[in-house]
């Protein structure tokens, strides 16, 4: 037996076990209080990462799985021609959930043309959608495919290693939503809610779509429905997001691209893992790129509209030469 599968089978007796269903058959991680340990996690991230599957040498991680073949693929999702973007509205004014907001200014206006400023003081920014470069977040001073950062990663030549320009060809591929609040009857989910691998794969059994190999997964929710109705908050302290035990499915969805609105639960249980464990794996240890903070409002009301959940995407990161992200306006085209 794989390490892979046995990791996934013990992830099933000990969640099914121990954690029990809800009258819905659906495993109700903060019903039972229960979350996953730090020996697991550091056993998961020697068992089940993928450094090394695409070289000693490779930048690229899961975007090596978005082959030819992949974006022909993704083009046949393209029907209607209707396109949404995914990138949140750039926000100029300083709040709780955006702390680091964009800087915009007109620098002349004249009768024969008119130019402006934008500024981006932290491309990671709470309030912007943006893609994170492997070079963005380690484990233990390594990042992504077991490269020392110490070197690579410097203030004075920012990323040499795992920068946002391996991306500069851009990206095309199947873009698939996960939104849980739909599957719940609400609007948005609750602060703290842990979104489990029987949420997920209820929505697949709802909707008739699942991702694998190479896809982008979206997951919503409802962070910018959840605004609306009671103002801005802290996303670093009311959030809802998937459970650390969806760590070792998404190894075996072989995903290429993950995409939400926040990176991480929130309020967690005493003696949890930190907010960024499920954010920080996937990037570090699974080689999968990341879109934060993505507004998937408008995506969420398309699909409805088009009954279908599946779409092609498309991102283009700008070619920051040694940046560790870029912002982004990822586009749904069904």
């Amino acid at each position: 037996m794989s390490k892979l599968k046995f990791s996934m089978l013990s992830l099933v007796i000990t969640v099914f076990g121990l954690l029990g269903m809800n009258q819905n058959g659906i495993v109700s991680a903060q019903d039972s209080g229960l979350f996953v340990s730090q020996q697991q996690f550091e056993q998961w991230q020697d068992e089940i990462n993928n450094w090394g599957r695409w070289g000693p040498d490779d930048e690229m991680g899961a975007l090596n799985l978005i082959t030819t073949e992949k974006r022909r693929q993704a083009a046949t999702m393209v029907r209607s021609g209707i396109t949404v973007g995914l990138g949140r509205v750039l926000d100029t004014i300083e709040s709780v959930d955006n702390p680091c907001p964009v800087e915009w200014e007109m620098i002349n206006a004249t009768p024969n043309g008119a130019s402006d400023r934008v500024a981006f003081r932290c491309i990671h920014g709470l309030g912007t959608t943006h893609i994170d470069g492997f070079g963005h977040r380690f484990f233990n001073g390594k990042m992504w495919n077991g490269y020392e950062m110490q070197n690579t990663v410097t203030m004075e030549d920012g990323a040499i290693k795992n920068a946002v320009l391996t991306m500069k060809e851009g990206i095309v591929t199947r873009g698939v939503l996960y939104d849980i609040p739909k599957l719940k009857g609400v609007d948005f989910l609750e602060p703290g809610y842990r979104i489990t691998v029987a949420d997920l794969e209820a929505w697949e059994a709802q909707t008739g779509v699942k991702v694998g190999p190479g896809d982008a997964m979206f997951l919503r929710w409802g962070r910018w429905s959840r605004r609306d109705a009671v103002g801005a908050f802290d996303t670093w302290q009311e959030a809802a997001g998937f459970d650390n035990t969806v760590i070792p499915w998404l190894r075996e969805r072989d995903i290429s691209i993950l995409g939400w609105e926040s990176p991480g639960y929130t309020p967690r249980p005493e003696g949890d893992l930190p907010t960024l464990a499920l954010h920080d794996f996937a990037l570090t240890m699974l080689g999968i790129h990341l879109i934060d903070r993505a507004d998937l409002g408008a995506l969420s009301a398309m699909a409805e509209s088009e009954d279908r959940y599946e779409f092609m995407l498309t991102i283009a990161p700008l070619p920051i030469p040694n940046g560790t992200g870029s912002p982004v306006n990822p586009i749904a085209i069904f």
